[in-house]
């Protein structure tokens, strides 16, 4: 009740304060950062490029390419020996790749075709560093954070370098759709399809009114899109493979529904995987909520009080006082989600008739509650079906034996260690 009042009722009094910029200074002028009549401005017109049918259908095309292409033709090249991936580092390549795509027309391809082609890239990486640099500035004195950064050295050192790297890699991207678009026009070619540059096409026009500030506003707003878009996918991927792959019996109904609703004699699963076949499967919509449930991609939320209140356990909050409440543990209380809150039953989202249950968002917070909630949960489910179903239906995951699987304080709630699995080829595939 206390999440529902600061997120919804009242939600007129709970900013971002004037620590939040600062500690996540990489977010510059992006709509994370940003707070009243600039926040409802830019969540207005982000929301109305995400939620474009020409959008959904190009982000469909670009998972459906790159699963196709890359990512099922990676798995099924390490299938062939002993080898050891880290299926958390390839799913966050997956994931960036396809967030570009989306937000710029173009692939990095940091997730390689060869297994053998695999190489650290450092504007990837540089989106955990920095995950890493916010957390630390939550909890360690800002004289001695500032200091740190004064003098360019520990982990506020990385983080300049981190985000050095991240800026170049945007920049980058936004001067190849510059020089792809105006090939483009030079070419007067009027059967290109120009959904794919919807995003920049509509954030160059939004730059363009704030003057000075074009550029920044275009980096900025493309590093808030890129990190929403990258490291929770991967995050709630990789902790969702891992439960089903220690639950099988989850698994091999996530298996035998994708089987009833999926297919036909003779069809390509990857291409039948639309929007409208994806909401047949109930069940691995469940897992998939049940994951998020368990290990929120974001583990915690940031808030500072505009003006005295009192919250509805009681508690009094004075102005200007910083509010943090966990996801992580909300996910696992017992008064909020019964005696059974710390298994993992994709049975409780399901109703007795078989459909989807309902759950209000500040009970199940993943995606955040009230008017800040998610612009992209509904896009963000659509990917992680897609990715889920097609791995699931080709491949068995094996978390290596003696790995342990537990999560990183950060930001991101990541695996510590990583996911280090062997995958092998369904034998049992019709």
């Amino acid at each position: 009740m206390n999440v529902h009042h600061i997120t919804s009722k009242n939600f007129s009094n709970y900013g971002k304060g004037s620590d939040f910029h600062e500690i996540f200074e990489v977010l510059g002028v992006g709509i994370f950062n940003l707070d009243s009549n600039e926040w409802k401005q830019e969540r207005t017109l982000l929301h109305s490029l995400l939620k474009r049918k020409s959008f959904e259908i190009f982000l469909q095309q670009i998972i459906q390419k790159k699963l196709e292409n890359c990512l099922l033709p990676f798995l099924d090249q390490a299938s062939t020996g002993v080898q050891v991936l880290d299926l958390q580092d390839i799913l966050e390549r997956f994931t960036f790749d396809t967030t570009c795509i989306s937000l710029f027309g173009f692939d990095p391809n940091c997730l390689p075709y060869k297994f053998n082609e695999l190489s650290d890239i450092a504007y990837v990486k540089a989106i955990s560093v920095l995950e890493d640099v916010i957390l630390l500035r939550h909890y360690i004195p800002k004289c001695i954070w500032k200091l740190q950064k004064c003098l360019k050295i520990g982990q506020e050192l990385k983080g300049k370098l981190a985000q050095e790297n991240l800026h170049q890699f945007v920049y980058k991207c936004i001067n190849y759709y510059k020089g792809d678009e105006e090939k483009r026009r030079l070419r007067n070619n009027k059967d290109v399809d120009e959904s794919h540059s919807c995003l920049l096409n509509e954030l160059m026009k939004e730059g363009l009114e704030k003057g000075e500030r074009v550029d920044r506003y275009i980096r900025d707003t493309a590093i808030n899109l890129l990190i929403a878009g990258n490291g929770t996918i991967s995050s709630g991927l990789s902790w969702f493979f891992w439960l089903v792959s220690t639950h099988p019996i989850v698994k091999a109904k996530i298996i035998q529904e994708i089987k009833d609703n999926c297919l036909t004699k003779g069809e390509n699963l990857i291409t039948n995987l639309n929007v409208e076949v994806l909401d047949k499967l109930v069940y691995l919509h469940g897992a998939i909520s049940e994951a998020l449930r368990l290990y929120p991609p974001l583990a915690f939320q940031h808030k500072c009080a505009v003006k005295y209140d009192i919250l509805p356990s009681g508690d009094h909050v004075s102005p200007n006082t910083k509010l943090i409440y966990s996801l992580y543990a909300m996910g696992r209380m017992e008064q909020i989600w019964g005696q059974d809150c710390l298994e993992f039953k994709p049975e409780r989202w399901i109703s007795d008739k078989g459909q989807i249950i309902h759950v209000p968002s500040y009970k199940f917070i993943a995606f955040n509650a009230g008017p800040r909630s998610c612009l992209g949960k509904d896009i963000s489910f659509v990917e992680m079906k897609m990715v889920a179903a097609s791995i699931l239906w080709k491949f068995h995951i094996h978390v290596v034996e003696g790995h342990s699987v537990t999560p990183k304080v950060s930001i991101a709630l990541r695996m510590e260690h990583g996911f280090k699995v062997k995958v092998n080829k369904r034998c049992d595939i019709d």
